[in-house]
């Protein structure tokens, strides 16, 4: 029996360092955030992260690279849902349907990813700081150009199609992208903007690329 307990030791014990090191990442993100929040991005160093987090210099540089990484830890969570959600989709789903779907679909469930690491509200804020702050504009522009890429070579796998020579998969990923940051941008300027809403405005936003790619937007003249 003794053996058999020290087996399933042994086989715990990797997930409790996982939940360990999810914990620390956690806690040092929320910390980082906070800070940014009440001292500013640049007013904020790595030693008072570290601090705030109970945990060494050395701990936090072995979970993020700089200020900049930590600052954009729940953008890199965001990503991996928002392309999980668009490889789950069903086959049969043409391109832009399934673009769509796990869009809304990758909306829904981070919300919980999110509120387990800090409270809206702060999320928020960390929207306006990253996108007023050049430094981490940038560093999410070239993230998000990433991105895009692996959602159009998945597209275009799932469409049998080779993206070094098939421009729409790219078209198409960075029409949607394009929505989705107009959609998610109009949101954070609203300071009673919740989950929900977001959830309302994409979904709106990306209903209107269709008619926004059809001619004929000019209003017909008054009688």
């Amino acid at each position: 029996m003794q053996a058999i307990d020290s087996v399933a030791e042994r086989e715990a014990l990797p997930g409790l360092r996982e939940r360990k090191k999810q914990r620390t990442r956690n806690a040092l993100t929320r910390c980082a955030l906070d800070l940014f929040a009440r001292q500013g991005y640049d007013g904020t160093t790595v030693d008072e992260i570290a601090e705030a987090a109970d945990v060494s210099q050395r701990t936090f540089f072995r979970y993020f690279a700089n200020k900049e990484e930590v600052a954009l830890a729940l953008q890199e969570a965001e990503e991996e849902v928002a392309f999980a959600s668009l490889a789950s989709r069903p086959p049969h789903e043409p391109p832009l349907t399934a673009l769509c779907n796990a869009a809304v679909d990758s909306r829904r469930s981070i919300g919980a990813t999110i509120e387990a690491v800090v409270p809206l509200g702060l999320y928020l804020s960390t929207q306006r700081m990253i996108e007023s702050t050049p430094q981490l504009l940038a560093a999410r522009l070239r993230r998000l150009a990433a991105l895009e890429e692996r959602f159009a070579a998945e597209i275009a796998r799932r469409e049998g199609l080779d993206p070094a020579t098939d421009p729409r998969p790219r078209v198409l990923v960075a029409a949607c992208s394009g929505v989705m940051r107009a959609a998610s941008r109009v949101w954070g300027e609203d300071e009673e903007a919740d989950l929900d809403g977001l959830m309302r405005l994409i979904t709106t936003y990306l209903e209107q690329i269709g008619p926004a790619l059809a001619e004929g937007w000019r209003a017909a003249p008054a009688p």
